[in-house]
């Protein structure tokens, strides 16, 4: 497909060579996917099907299914009794009245790897390779292959976005301060991939605590320590940590790579999340304190005054970096 049919297929054209390329696509990068999940509420009410039927009745495969909802594409409900999620038919009716249905939806989750997805752009797979290590695309998901290395799949629908956005990209010499950096060394994957996830995670997570876990997830348990000294508070943290809907790693190796690529690895990424996860700190700490052995009258007195700090999208200032216990460069 050129990229003059990525366009086509972006702007909302659908035929049935798009359906055929679905078909087609290797099942191990749908099987292997470890997507998260999507908007859930508290209680699942009359009128819900399983994941499996809303899958089918949306012509949907499994994975595209999971990835729908980690998108927010597709609503879920939590089932009582602690149960997997479910779909209200409501919302299955909505999704099956909407324009183009079912290719449209299918292929607002449709993955490509890199030999797809330099196919899809008209480049070389070795371009398509330095372009998402530049950070000009993030991937979505990911697998590990027979050698238990990570391969990282791509939303088509936004490879045409970045075709139609920078097509000087793809063709010519890559510019100068592009190729600096990846002589260098520079992968921006797994952050971007990190960020998209915490971002996503956030935008349906609204108790305080579970949004500061959020952004504790992307800290090692060293780097988690030195911002929130409160072990008590960390164990909290951990206990309402949003957990993924569905595609949780079912495999050792699986999971070792999810914990790998969900921490921070970078300096200035470090301190970017443990700034926001103070931040955050402060927000749940003025909604409710941690609780604590021994019942609410053992709990400690927590200053209900949020960080002034928290008013600025970018908080500087050594007052907030010394309780990030952060000590920078050329500290002692």
């Amino acid at each position: 497909m050129t990229v003059r049919e990525v366009f086509r297929t972006h702007t909302g054209t659908q035929d049935a060579r798009a359906q055929d390329t679905r078909a087609d696509e290797p099942r191990a990068e749908r099987a292997g996917a470890v997507p998260e999940g999507g908007r859930t509420s508290c209680a699942a009410p009359a009128g819900t099907v399983a994941a499996g039927r809303a899958a089918q009745e949306l012509g949907l495969r499994r994975a595209e299914f999971e990835l729908a909802v980690h998108l927010g594409l597709i609503a879920v409900v939590s089932a009582s009794g602690g149960g997997r999620p479910r779909v209200p038919e409501g919302e299955i009716a909505r999704l099956r009245e909407q324009p183009g249905f079912p290719d449209a939806l299918a292929e607002r989750v449709r993955t490509v790897g890199t030999a797809a997805g330099a196919a899809l752009l008209g480049i070389a797979p070795a371009r398509f390779t330095r372009l998402a290590r530049a950070g000009c695309f993030s991937p979505v998901t990911f697998y590990l292959n027979r050698y238990r290395a990570v391969v990282w799949l791509y939303l088509a629908d936004e490879l045409a976005a970045f075709a139609g956005r920078e097509p000087e990209l793809l063709a010519g010499r890559t510019p100068p301060g592009m190729r600096t950096m990846l002589e260098s060394g520079a992968d921006w994957r797994a952050r971007n991939w990190r960020s998209q996830r915490i971002d996503r995670l956030l935008s349906r997570t609204p108790d305080p605590w579970a949004r500061a876990a959020v952004q504790a997830s992307a800290l090692d348990p060293v780097q988690l320590a030195e911002v929130v000294d409160d072990p008590y508070e960390r164990a909290y943290l951990v206990r309402v940590r949003p957990e993924p809907v569905f595609g949780r790693p079912v495999s050792m190796a699986a999971r070792e790579a999810m914990g790998e690529l969900t921490s921070a690895d970078d300096p200035d990424e470090i301190l970017w999340r443990r700034i926001n996860l103070t931040l955050e700190l402060d927000a749940a700490r003025e909604d409710r304190p941690a609780p604590r052995p021994g019942g609410e009258r053992q709990v400690r007195a927590v200053p209900a005054v949020r960080s002034e700090a928290a008013a600025v999208s970018l908080p500087t200032g050594r007052g907030l970096l010394a309780r990030l216990g952060w000590r920078g460069r050329g500290a002692g």
